[in-house]
């Protein structure tokens, strides 16, 4: 874990009410992994106290890039940022994605803002030689993130309202391509997530969760989840979680 003020190289808003910030992080960016998270500390007199937990979206030499929606007035702030100024980081935290050597077909679902992590594994998997479909839906077109700006892969695309892809949730579309997939990888609501749980022969998958936090660190234990295997963090424990370990029904909307 490394405390870094990073030096901000880029800001734009990709989609509506998100924002895409790039980082010049020669400290953490060599370090962090597809999945881990940095905390964010946001404000200029403290009036925002808590850090922000946001997910390494795309690294790229010694930069980093964040991608997230601007939800109050932390991210707000955040979102304000302009290159040259200085960002305080935390990170790389927690445990990320898992990458099976052998895996050659890999499925990968994206809810929403949930594409943040799941672009950077589908970069990592790409540059190994995987074979990567990514499945991501979203409630309209506007808040699809550019194609442009994904890595090469095969692109699925629902929205909830019909203006792009498939018309419906993206879970809908996920039985067809799940048979073949060695490695099934997803982020996003915990909707998604239960109606997942609840596919009948689904593989077991990777999930990444959001949930609030406090420290970000293990300390305050205010990101506790419920598992068959006893109480967790996500901070320190995830926040990859497989799948059928998370007790979903335990687990509250955010």
């Amino acid at each position: 874990m490394i405390q870094e003020l990073a030096t901000i190289t880029a800001n734009s808003e990709p989609v509506p009410n998100a924002c895409l910030i790039r980082l010049e992080a020669p400290q953490i960016a060599p370090k962090a992994q597809p999945g881990q998270f940095v905390m964010v500390r946001c404000g200029e007199k403290g009036e925002y106290q808590l850090r922000r937990p946001l997910s390494v979206h795309r690294r790229e030499g010694n930069q980093i890039a964040l991608l997230f929606n601007v939800v109050g007035g932390g991210t707000q702030w955040l979102s304000q940022r302009q290159p040259g100024e200085k960002l305080d980081l935390l990170g790389p935290l927690g445990n990320g994605f898992s990458l099976n050597p052998d895996a050659k077909r890999l499925v990968v679902v994206a809810g929403g803002i949930g594409i943040a992590p799941l672009v950077f594994l589908a970069d990592e998997a790409v540059k190994h030689g995987k074979e990567v479909t990514l499945l991501y839906g979203a409630p309209t077109a506007t808040q699809l993130y550019p194609s442009k700006l994904l890595p090469k892969v095969k692109l699925v695309i629902a929205t909830e309202d019909g203006t792009m892809g498939e018309k419906g949730m993206i879970t809908d579309l996920l039985p067809d391509f799940t048979r073949e997939a060695d490695q099934i990888f997803a982020c996003g609501p915990l909707p998604m997530y239960r109606t997942m749980a609840q596919m009948p022969g689904l593989k077991t998958a990777q999930v990444s969760l959001e949930v609030r936090m406090g420290c970000g660190v293990g300390v305050c234990y205010g990101c506790t989840v419920k598992t068959l295997n006893g109480l967790k963090q996500v901070c320190q424990d995830g926040p990859v979680f497989e799948m059928d370990d998370v007790l979903w029904e335990e687990l509250a909307d955010i």
